[in-house]
């Protein structure tokens, strides 16, 4: 993984969660309840799930344990859907209390914050047809943990074997393959993440 300091990367997060505000802070009713990139999830829902990671200690993961019998993803699917019926002036008033925090969620890194950052903003905004460009050193740091974790953790289904992906933007490779994917930072995290909507051409 390419080096990044904590500090830098905190404001990287804190960035982002502010930028997703205020967008979020201009959309109508209709478009809160618009869906996500994230299948089964709004707009609502996704904005929850991003600023509820600075709020979840030990005590909301102990209680989130009988969920995960069910599976991982099962598990953040229906906590998410319970987060998503918050109101949305509790939800924007939850950005401006810890968009700048520093906590993680047990039992992960600061690099994940960063992903659900960077990534979810994306979830939200595509759909809406609202461009936010991630900054690409943000974007290639993040990638590096994806990269790692959710193919194989997560099962995004990426087809990994025989690719190379190549950033236009900044300074970042991975894989060793023929098949060469070349596009923005911020399009091979999306990639790497699993996002369908990812901009980019994959050869056969």
């Amino acid at each position: 993984m390419s080096g990044m300091d904590k500090d830098t990367v905190w404001r990287y997060i804190h960035a982002e969660r502010r930028a997703l505000a205020g967008h979020l802070a201009t959309l109508d009713a209709e478009q809160w309840e618009h869906d996500s990139l994230c299948a089964g999830w709004t707009v609502r829902d996704v904005a929850a799930h991003v600023i509820s990671t600075p709020q979840i200690g030990w005590r909301e993961v102990l209680r989130m344990t009988p969920l995960m019998l069910k599976g991982y993803h099962r598990a953040i699917f229906e906590v998410t859907k319970e987060l998503g019926k918050a109101p949305v002036d509790d939800i924007l008033a939850q950005y401006e209390r810890y968009d700048g925090s520093t906590h993680h969620v047990p039992t992960t890194t600061h690099v994940e914050p960063l992903i659900d950052a960077l990534v979810h903003t994306q979830d939200v905004l595509r759909p809406l047809g609202i461009e936010h460009e991630m900054p690409a050193e943000a974007a290639a740091f993040a990638a590096d943990r994806a990269w790692l974790l959710f193919a194989p953790v997560f099962g995004t289904g990426i087809p990994r074997r025989g690719l190379r992906l190549v950033a236009t933007d900044t300074d970042w490779t991975r894989g060793r393959g023929d098949r060469v994917v070349e596009a923005p930072m911020q399009e091979l995290l999306m990639f790497v993440t699993g996002r369908s909507a990812a901009r980019v051409s994959v050869p056969q």
